[in-house]
């Protein structure tokens, strides 16, 4: 059978019961992005598979990635495949570049979750997995490097159950193992799958299962229907009646399971070798849903604050997110959309629900990516690119200004790593300062400030290979080049106790003067910072509310202790007073910020510190060095699992203490270890370190 799909279908006319918004998401070189080119030349959008190890993947255009053989940031493309068209968006798998993850689970529908036939269940596996389980998104599992040594389809199918605690299980199995993998067996039509015909995977056949198979598939396909009877109840009444149980019965189960997020479908094959990928995108067209199949989309309404909802139908009014931002050299600033509901075209005006003001969409586009096509219309269901767009940031809801609504916006980690950064000339300041505020627009982790007492400017991201990936596109893409300080850990502060203070700004000069007083209340909240306006009796004056919040803003993000951003903190404007001639917004926006001062002074502020969830894999003998080590880097081992000859430690260790890890680790262990982490949490700093700390910020 051949199955390389004839791309003649266009962007335009498909019912939206058959489109499907899905990502690939995995662990580091889990073989997302060969996946996702595998899955473009199957469906006809390229015409010869690019390869990661020699850069020429599609998804990966920027030539960072195209270099370091890794995915950087979320790539969007559409391909089409049965009477479906697939949306899809190829994620990062390292850790410094979870925000890509984040934005764009935000806005699927389903996603394909990869996962190494060897490695298994890896530390970003379950990263991405509890992050598609915070918007509650459908997926399937795709073990993928089943030719790999060491290889075991049935131990990544248990660890997916319990470190996942997901309700997996195989539609497949393999035929063969490692070398020898030539196939899967496809349980539900009980069909053998042998791709041994051409090495491009399009040709393969289908066969009865070998008889040395038979028994195992009967067996799985048998565990498979028991699943499927304890959640649906066809299956259970016809199952308990001992009745024929066809294909098509079985997929529409899986189907409901699947979108209910109540079973994961598991399939497996090899992306490298070409094995396997066409059942994959049957999988996706079968088993995740299409924007119908999901419940409408809620907001609230920007004035009243109740509850609004959107279904995905053109006939609505049109509600779209931005999920994304991109700089292009060319074309300026995009904006990539999520259309929700409605119609959205070309040359129209759109209001910005966020940010309370209209725009005008000078251009639409369809994203394959680096290849941009313009389109007059786009519609419910569509991810789509917007130029035009000048005032709209990552999060922003765009709807019909005669009907707002708000949409949940995607929650981004904070940074927890910072650099000073200075250009190389003088010439450069402006040109630095410009670019810095770009890169900042497209990346909610990568924050910019001023350090008062230093005058320098210091930028903050998740790790190190995200600060470096920043300050090489700002050379090759800004032609800025710069001097980099040192890593240094971002701290945070915050208050763990509530206080009350007031500030005032007077001055008198002879002609009109300054007056500003402010009374605030601090308390400690879970949301990074809430102002909330309690005036009442026109203490202050309506309009200089905004003024004092701006104040309070920039207190915070200057610090107070120590100079690091506070965190954490609810702020109340209680009372305050004003003068009918001097008082002014400056005024307001000083006294908020001396007000907010002095009321984290009082509240017991403390730094906070980041903490990596950090897993070693080491070789048994070396157990012990390791975890001495860990401990004394105030690490706290959380568990020791085996593995073969080797141990996997897990643990939670301070970022501070990770400095050089890499170096120490190999002499520990004479190069046979390795590691990977990522960020877990804040944690209050020892108070016999924290003194230390900001004498040296001071």
């Amino acid at each position: 059978m051949n199955r390389v799909q004839q791309n003649f279908q266009t962007f335009g006319d498909y019912a939206i019961s058959q489109v499907r918004n899905i990502g690939i998401m995995a662990h580091i070189d889990a073989g997302k992005t060969t996946v996702t080119e595998r899955i473009l030349y199957y469906t006809g959008k390229i015409h010869r598979m690019g390869e990661v190890h020699e850069g020429t993947a599609t998804m990966d255009f920027l030539p960072q990635e195209q270099e370091r053989g890794i995915t950087i940031s979320s790539a969007v493309t559409t391909c089409f495949w049965r009477d479906c068209r697939i949306n899809i968006i190829d994620t990062p798998g390292h850790v410094d570049f979870t925000v890509e993850v984040e934005r764009s689970l935000r806005v699927l529908d389903g996603a394909i979750a990869v996962f190494c036939g060897v490695g298994g269940v890896e530390p970003q596996s379950e990263t991405v997995w509890h992050q598609a389980d915070k918007y509650r998104v459908p997926r399937v599992a795709f073990v993928n490097k089943l030719d790999r040594v060491g290889a075991d389809f049935y131990a990544v199918v248990k660890a997916i159950r319990e470190k996942l605690n997901a309700n997996a299980h195989p539609v497949q199995i393999p035929i063969g193992k490692e070398t020898d993998f030539v196939g899967v067996v496809d349980l539900i039509e009980m069909k053998a799958y042998f791709y041994d015909v051409d090495e491009t995977g399009a040709t393969y056949r289908v066969e009865d299962v070998p008889s040395e198979l038979l028994q195992e598939a009967q067996r799985e396909r048998e565990r498979l229907i028991e699943a499927l009877a304890e959640i649906d109840e066809e299956v259970l009444v016809r199952y308990l009646e001992g009745e024929d149980l066809p294909p098509e019965l079985l997929r529409e189960a899986i189907r409901r399971g699947t979108i209910a997020g109540k079973f994961v479908p598991v399939l497996g094959g090899s992306a490298l070798k070409n094995k396997a990928i066409q059942p994959l995108l049957d999988a996706v067209v079968f088993y995740l849903p299409s924007p119908l199949d999901l419940p409408p989309v809620r907001g609230f309404h920007p004035e009243t604050r109740e509850e609004e909802t959107r279904l995905p139908l053109a006939k609505e009014p049109f509600a779209g997110l931005v999920f994304k931002i991109v700089m292009d050299p060319r074309a300026g600033k995009i904006s990539f959309v999520r259309v929700y509901s409605g119609v959205l075209r070309s040359g129209t005006y759109v209001y910005n629900a966020t940010k309370r003001e209209k725009e005008r969409v000078s251009r639409l586009l369809i994203i394959h990516a680096s290849h941009r096509e313009d389109v007059d219309e786009v519609r419910a269901g569509d991810l789509c690119g917007i130029v035009g767009l000048r005032r709209a940031t990552t999060g922003d809801t765009l709807c019909d200004e005669r009907y707002p609504i708000v949409l949940e916006a995607p929650s981004f980690p904070e940074p927890v790593i910072s650099v000073a950064i200075e250009p190389k000339t003088r010439a450069d300041q402006d040109k630095l300062s410009l670019a810095l505020a770009k890169l900042a627009e497209e990346d909610p982790t990568f924050r910019v400030r001023s350090d008062e007492e230093t005058a320098q400017t210091i930028i903050s991201g998740m790790g190190e290979l995200h600060l470096e990936i920043i300050i090489d596109r700002l050379l090759r893409e800004f032609k800025v080049e710069a001097n980099v300080g040192k890593p240094q850990v971002a701290y945070k502060e915050t208050i763990k106790a509530s206080a009350r203070a007031e500030g005032k700004f007077i001055r008198q000069t002879g002609g009109r003067g300054q007056y500003g007083h402010v009374v605030l209340e601090v308390e400690p909240c879970e949301e990074v910072f809430v102002f909330e306006d309690h005036i009442v009796g026109g203490t202050i004056p309506r309009e200089y509310i905004p003024a004092v919040e701006a104040g309070v803003r920039e207190a915070l993000d200057n610090g107070v202790i120590a100079g690091f951003p506070v965190i954490h903190v609810k702020v109340k404007l209680v009372d305050g007073s004003y003068h009918p001639v001097d008082s002014s917004d400056l005024a307001f926006k000083i006294a908020g910020s001396i007000a907010l001062k002095h009321a984290v002074e009082k509240a017991s502020p403390v730094l906070l510190e980041p903490v990596m969830k950090v897993q070693v894999i080491v070789p048994r003998e070396y157990l012990g060095e390791v975890i001495g080590d860990l401990n004394a880097r105030r690490g706290k081992i959380e568990s020791i699992e085996a593995k073969g000859e080797t141990q996997i430690i897990n643990a939670k260790v301070p970022l501070a203490e990770l400095f050089g890890y890499a170096t120490v680790l190999r002499s520990l262990t004479q190069g046979r270890a390795t590691y990977t982490m990522q960020f877990s949490h804040y944690q209050e700093v020892p108070a016999n370190l924290m003194k230390e700390i900001i004498e040296k910020a001071r």
